[in-house]
């Protein structure tokens, strides 16, 4: 019966977890926000190993020195709360959503490139116009616009009104 009561003690005050856990989260949601959007429609290898790193180094921040289920359960609780509370509020709020997702960016308009929207991505033309040659796109000027969307996606569309 002892290794069942040390299994689920609270080693940690819950109060103490709830908010190491809000703290992490609310600054690592700030931190993806800005940091890992670059790549088009999907992560690359340093960007998964950067999520694995920070992973691993916000986990003694959020939770401390605990032991027990209990406060696994409460730190992952906590961080399942943030986590559709923030989705709620990005739904339900402007401000919200401008904060925690990241804008439409426009990288080609009437088929000339931005560059100055490509660099602050740090996206290449090359990578553009792979996305564009996967939709059967070979000459930019056939481009009315391609925008960057939210997820990582690429938005074409073209002059003949196909996507």
């Amino acid at each position: 019966m002892n290794i069942l009561s040390n299994l689920f003690d609270l080693t940690l005050h819950p109060a103490e977890l709830i908010v190491r856990g809000s703290l992490m989260y609310l600054g690592l949601i700030l931190v993806f926000r800005f940091v890992l959007r670059r790549d088009v429609g999907s992560l690359a290898v340093p960007d998964i190993l950067f999520l694995v790193l920070v992973a691993d180094a916000s986990q003694n921040a959020m939770a401390g020195e605990y032991t027990s289920v209990s406060d696994g359960i409460i730190l992952v609780g906590t961080l399942v709360f943030w986590n559709v509370a923030l989705d709620w509020l990005a739904y339900r709020s402007v401000l919200v959503r401008r904060l925690v997702e990241p804008p439409v960016l426009p990288v080609v308009h009437e088929g000339k490139w931005i560059r100055r929207n490509l660099k602050r991505q740090w996206i290449t033309t090359d990578e553009v116009q792979s996305k564009l040659r996967q939709h059967g796109i070979e000459d930019l000027a056939k481009v009315r616009s391609v925008t960057l969307e939210p997820d990582g996606n690429l938005s074409i569309i073209r002059y003949d009104g196909k996507d």
